[in-house]
């Protein structure tokens, strides 16, 4: 029998509880909770150094400081701009016309790069030798060459093309000169925007109506049919939207008048350079994620998918890439803020992004602080959307365990 006696391990347990929490440098916890105190204050003390070394800086300079200079005349002329800008404009302004032409380059360059990177991924993969051989050349040439080097290249190569009179026209429409790339467009008129925002509806009910169909055939394992009503829905509502609003869909050819090219749409040799450097670039960044990704999957996926008469296409869309998401989503998020970031380059090769906007506005106005803290302001931002949302696709794309 025991000789513990009853009420003994609860004693115990009360005891360590009281040097737990007793105030004591021999106690791990307080120790821990002073050194914490300590770093936060060292921390605050010189954050608090700093503003107040610059302010008295600024102040004997007699530089002006806050953002009241946003309000002020720019008389900045910008090229490219998503929306209406003159010089006569406030420098607010012009810096969103820059952030848009940020986003602009951006958000096409990760789609893009996103696709062409899982193209050449998959080829390295390929049975093909002649084919593996040429992507794995691609990828290690153009990963080992600086970014900044390629931006410069491109861009040369592009002020050396034709002008336009003699410009390039490999498919009809489509014309490449030392102005740039010249694409036909649609003309764009405001019953467009209500036929986008049906399309954008029709989308997500669509993708209501799938989660609704799987849940249910978890629940009581019968399939639903439901392509039918997001056909209907991804088509039909945006269908109804243009015979109700009388939207026209005209297409807008570029014309050669006079030295250049008129309509449609003229993507800048600046603008064209910077965004082919960052899709190449971060494209061989990803086909290697991705290919690491399908490694990772073990062959016995393979050899299943096999035996049940599986194509090898359906086994690699609906078996193989599934599972292999798991491993790529978190290295591309990165590329993605990698080539976000990457586009703040376009200062070398003269596009107008928020960094170059910025820089003339710091010259103009001296506001070196506010201009600088806005570039980190709107390159924070971008960065932690991207992360937020990656970060949600990559908890629904995670295996769950039951």
């Amino acid at each position: 029998m025991s000789d513990a006696k009853p009420g003994t391990h609860g004693s115990r347990a009360r005891d360590e509880a009281a040097r737990g929490r007793r105030i004591s440098w021999s106690n791990p916890a307080f120790r821990g909770l002073v050194w914490q105190v300590l770093a936060v204050g060292l921390v605050a003390a010189g954050l608090a150094w700093l503003v107040v070394n610059t302010h008295e800086n600024l102040e004997s300079r007699r530089i002006a400081s806050g953002f009241g200079f946003l309000g002020n005349e720019a008389g900045l002329p910008i090229g490219e701009h998503l929306i209406s800008y003159a010089p006569t404009d406030t420098y607010l302004r012009a810096l969103l016309v820059g952030v848009l032409n940020t986003l602009r380059v951006a958000v096409a360059g990760i789609v893009l790069a996103t696709v062409l990177g899982t193209l050449i991924g998959l080829a390295r993969l390929s049975r093909n030798w002649l084919l593996s051989r040429l992507s794995a050349v691609y990828v290690e040439v153009v990963r080992d060459l600086p970014l900044l080097l390629q931006l410069l290249l491109l861009y040369t190569l592009l002020q050396g093309l034709p002008p336009p009179r003699q410009a390039l026209n490999p498919i009809a429409g489509v014309y490449l000169s030392n102005r740039g790339l010249i694409l036909p467009a649609l003309e764009w008129h405001a019953a467009h925007g209500w036929v986008l925002l049906a399309l954008l509806l029709g989308a997500a009910g669509a993708f209501t109506c799938g989660r609704w169909a799987t849940a249910r055939q978890m629940a009581d394992g019968r399939p639903r049919i439901v392509w039918p009503f997001a056909l209907g829905l991804v088509l039909g509502l945006p269908a109804l939207a243009a015979i109700l609003t009388g939207a026209s869909w005209s297409i807008e050819w570029p014309e050669l008048k006079g030295f250049n090219f008129r309509g449609g749409v003229n993507l800048s040799p600046e603008y064209f350079a910077l965004l082919l450097g960052l899709v190449l670039y971060t494209a061989a960044f990803i086909a290697e994620i991705v290919r690491a990704g399908v490694l990772s999957v073990r062959r016995g996926q393979w050899e299943a998918a096999q035996a049940l008469g599986l194509r090898p296409r359906v086994i690699l869309s609906r078996v193989v890439l599934p599972q292999a998401l798991r491993v790529i989503i978190p290295p591309v998020t990165s590329q993605y803020l990698n080539l976000t970031k990457n586009s703040s380059l376009a200062v070398a090769i003269g596009f107008q992004d928020i960094v170059s906007i910025a820089n003339t506005t710091i010259n103009q106005t001296g506001q070196a602080v506010e201009g600088i803290a806005i570039i980190m302001a709107v390159y924070l931002t971008i960065s932690l959307s991207i992360s937020l949302f990656m970060n949600w696709y990559n908890r629904r794309v995670a295996l769950v365990e039951r």
